[in-house]
């Protein structure tokens, strides 16, 4: 994190979760209603657990915001989790005393079966933990909810600088539907997908491997694709390894629990082809199309690099890969051991999801915005929106070709020196 910091905090089934976004420019449009669609997206989808009919996930603005535009001081944003109060914990009354944040006399309610596949067992053994409901609520997915708002804020961003944000789902177990061309899809059929997948047939299949699993006590990983177009040229750098813009996206993908694997462009599939078929032409500028595209100053006849070339945005689409591992939480654990004694035992379970693969789109179009408002940030600064964007039209109109850019700006006259005083006599 650099020109734009974010921060959550809390617990999948503690009183709810606080993000902090810090950075934000003043005079960026921001409203919980804007918030409110997109964390409504997160929680749609086929294979979704019972937590999704309590949770109406709504984030309340509780600073930095003044009539509907960010004030360029932090923004403070509050998620409730209502399974908190209404839901049932382990001892089948609502978590206020499982996760209460005073001792209570006579709590003994611990979790001691360690699931594979979760950070139950090594995060109990680093931080000392005797209960591993101190590292499951934390590891839990319900942390995503926190990063698609802190996302929304960040998208709003990007969204003002050109920059238009899509996913959908291309693999749900063994069932693939990766024959689909982007320019055709139906975004508002794909939003009503039950598994958000833009070809019908698929989406059937998925559907049908997704009850299959669900009745086997199973579940179900899966891969999903996000785009974004309208990316500002030349955000991220060759420079340094921290600075360049694919591993920062790859970095942000893998953050996340589930997200097992990251492929910019062609990645994996771009490694099994020659280089004469995988690097993306430079057009001559009569093959550019229109002049006023200016987030595309430069063309390719192709797209194999997924919008980045040496680390550094090229203004064509940003193309990201990302699969998604299937749900620890087993409703047929998987054998594992005790905490306490090291005996065998049946992994702990917990009312969970079977799929969560149409959701994980979602959250990787967030960690998207929240890694390309920060290039943005970085690259183009600004203390008001409007003076981050005469920035980038500033730079935009410097990456023509050398011979058709404007005089480069030119230092102004030094003023004259004063006259020299006149010698004074000894």
């Amino acid at each position: 994190m650099g020109s734009l910091r974010w921060f959550t905090a809390g617990e999948s089934h503690g009183p709810g979760l606080t993000v902090i976004v810090e950075g934000l420019p003043a005079g960026v449009p921001l409203t919980e209603a804007y918030l409110r669609d997109q964390l409504a997206r997160r929680q749609k989808g086929y294979g979704r657990g019972g937590r999704m009919k309590i949770e109406t996930d709504y984030a309340h603005i509780r600073g930095g915001v003044r009539h509907g535009r960010s004030l360029g001081s932090p923004v403070a944003l509050w998620i409730e989790n209502r399974d908190h109060t209404t839901g049932n914990g382990p001892d089948k009354r609502p978590w206020l005393e499982t996760m209460a944040i005073d001792e209570i006399e006579g709590q003994s309610t611990r979790v001691t079966r360690v699931r594979p596949g979760h950070a139950d067992l090594s995060a109990s053994l680093k931080y000392g933990y005797t209960d591993v409901r101190d590292s499951l609520e934390r590891a839990s997915a319900r942390e995503s909810a926190a990063r698609v708002a802190a996302g929304a804020v960040a998208r709003s961003l990007a969204e003002q600088a050109g920059a238009r944000f899509y996913s959908h789902v291309v693999r749900i177990g063994d069932v693939l539907s990766d024959d689909t061309n982007f320019a055709t899809i139906d975004w508002q059929a794909l939003e009503a997908s039950p598994v958000r997948c833009a070809n019908p047939a698929a989406a059937q299949r998925m559907i049908a491997a997704i009850d299959a699993a669900k009745h086997q006590g199973d579940t179900l990983g899966g891969v999903v694709e996000a785009r974004v177009t309208g990316v500002p040229f030349g955000l991220g750098s060759h420079m340094h390894w921290e600075r360049k813009l694919s591993a920062r996206i790859a970095q942000a993908m893998l953050s996340m629990n589930a997200f097992k694997g990251v492929e910019i462009g062609d990645g994996f599939r771009g490694a099994t082809q020659p280089g004469s078929h995988t690097h993306d032409i430079v057009l001559p500028q009569s093959d550019w199309g229109p002049a006023s595209d200016h987030a595309r100053p430069w063309r390719r006849a192709s797209n194999h690099a997924g919008g980045i070339e040496g680390g550094i945005s090229n203004g064509e689409d940003l193309v990201v890969r990302v699969a998604v591992k299937p749900i620890a939480t087993l409703a047929h654990p998987l054998p594992s051991a005790d905490l306490d004694t090291g005996e065998r035992v049946d992994a702990h379970y917990e009312r969970s999801d079977v799929c969560v693969v149409p959701a994980a789109g979602v959250i990787a179009e967030a960690l998207l915005a929240l890694v390309l408002a920060d290039a943005i940030l970085e690259k183009h600064g600004g203390d008001s929106l409007p003076e981050t964007l005469r920035n980038m039209a500033a730079f935009q109109e410097r990456l023509a070709p050398i011979n058709q850019r404007p005089p480069e700006p030119t230092a102004p006259a030094a003023p004259p020196a004063p006259p020299a005083s006149p010698a004074t006599e000894a």
